[in-house]
């Protein structure tokens, strides 16, 4: 589904799709949270009050006349006040979204803003966060308090022992930001736990922006076959499932695909990963790119690395939560913890940001078939394998050791298996 596609929906269609999507992610409760969109004769759109978020459906989104009569079988949000006062203020904010997911509360109640510039998007996605003063939810006084936030020019805002409120041009922009802030919100509290976190200063942010490539050659005519077409659906298929598993966020993840040779097919920059579509998915021959489409940012990475690999068939860069933990503090993740972990994974190297760049060889030299993954700090996982099922199984391993492993560390020092262990399971397992 295209970016297009979706602001083609109904409004009360594109409040159920992401209600749901919030509630199936444990963004929110099921009495918990509000959505509203602002349309373009000036009603307002909005979830009603009192009702099980888990089952929402479009006769159960309450329409707001631009005069202020109420169309719909329920009431209105209680906090529909504070949605009305943002829209007020600002003009330019067509959607709003709140809610009480766990880590942006966790940095309500301890009056922080998460700092965004521990991964790269986060900044430019999230834009500026503000803070708001604690007032009675429902009540005028802390819609003024959240809308005077707004009128500095934040597009979210972390509010006093509450949660969340986010704005956005369409609800589409707004759902990105609060499922992106409340990841870098997760990767900050995850990193935490195990060491010290580090930020990324705004010119190595600006430098990751610059990977988009923008300039490079589009191929005269795309070669389209049936096992070229089952391979894009495989690509969308798996990047559904990451999403859903909360292995990767509409705002960041890149799934390819060898196709033939060194040529292959891989997902595009700047689409939501949620409601992507095989038509989206951007095919690479000979290093030019699908007519009209941008591939991700990884492209570059991604060729060099089926060009000089044979056995790699597959690649997912993505940030899951608590490999990320490792990522933004640069702590090892020692896989060697957890036996069957390490048959997967081997041993996990850091290294450091900018190293996927386009023109640096260190991840491209520093994988092979005994080195399947590498941590980039301040970034991502990436993950190699020969089918693309294997590949996400290794990603899942990945983070399913690193969430133990987080969680092992707030109850005593980590045990590690020996190198005479490792040597027997490399002996068993891997010979």
């Amino acid at each position: 589904m295209k970016e297009s596609d979706f602001q083609l929906m109904h409004p009360r269609d594109q409040i159920v799709l992401i209600i749901t999507r919030i509630y199936q992610r444990g963004l929110t409760t099921t009495s918990g949270g509000n959505i509203s969109i602002m349309d373009e004769s000036g009603d307002l759109w909005v979830t009603p009050s009192a009702i099980d978020k888990g089952s929402l459906n479009r006769d159960d989104i309450i329409q707001v006349k631009k005069d202020g009569s109420i169309i719909g079988k329920h009431k209105p949000s209680s906090e529909y006040p504070f949605h009305k006062a943002i829209y007020e203020i600002r003009p330019d904010i067509k959607a709003v979204i709140h809610a009480h997911p766990p880590a942006l509360v966790s940095f309500s109640i301890v009056r922080q803003i998460p700092d965004t510039n521990v991964i790269p998007q986060a900044k430019n996605i999230c834009s500026s966060v503000g803070y708001a003063p604690y007032a009675l939810p429902g009540s005028e006084e802390l819609g003024e308090r959240i809308a005077g936030v707004f009128r500095e020019g934040h597009k979210a805002v972390i509010m006093e022992n509450h949660g969340t409120v986010v704005g956005g041009s369409n609800l589409d922009d707004a759902f990105q930001r609060f499922e992106t802030l409340e990841f870098t919100a997760r990767a900050i509290i995850n990193g935490k736990t195990i060491g010290k976190v580090k930020s990324l200063s705004d010119s190595q942010i600006n430098a990751f922006e610059e990977q988009i490539p923008h300039l490079s050659p589009e191929m005269e005519k795309v070669e389209g076959t049936s096992v070229e077409q089952e391979k894009r659906e495989e690509i969308v298929r798996f990047v559904k499932r990451a999403c859903q598993q909360g292995l990767m966020i509409s705002s960041y993840g890149t799934v390819s695909r060898r196709w033939k040779g060194n040529d292959f097919l891989i997902t595009p920059t700047n689409m939501n990963r949620w409601d992507m579509t095989p038509d989206d998915v951007v095919q690479i021959k000979n290093g030019e790119r699908e007519p009209g489409k941008i591939p991700s940012r990884s492209t570059w990475l991604h060729q060099e690395l089926y060009k000089r690999h044979p056995h790699i068939n597959s690649i997912i860069l993505t940030q899951s939560p608590y490999l990320m933990a490792f990522s933004v503090t640069g702590n090892k993740f020692d896989v060697r913890t957890i036996p069957e972990s390490w048959i997967f994974l081997q041993d996990v190297p850091n290294v450091s940001f900018g190293s996927h760049f386009k023109g640096n060889d260190t991840v491209p030299d520093l994988i092979t078939e005994s080195v399947p993954a590498v941590i980039i700090d301040n970034d991502s996982v990436i993950v190699t394998g020969d089918t693309l099922l294997g590949t996400f199984d290794r990603l899942e391993v990945a983070e399913f050791s690193a969430k133990s492993l987080v969680m092992a560390t707030s109850l005593g020092k980590l045990a590690p298996i020996g190198q005479s262990e490792v040597d027997e399971l490399r002996k068993k397992f891997l010979s």
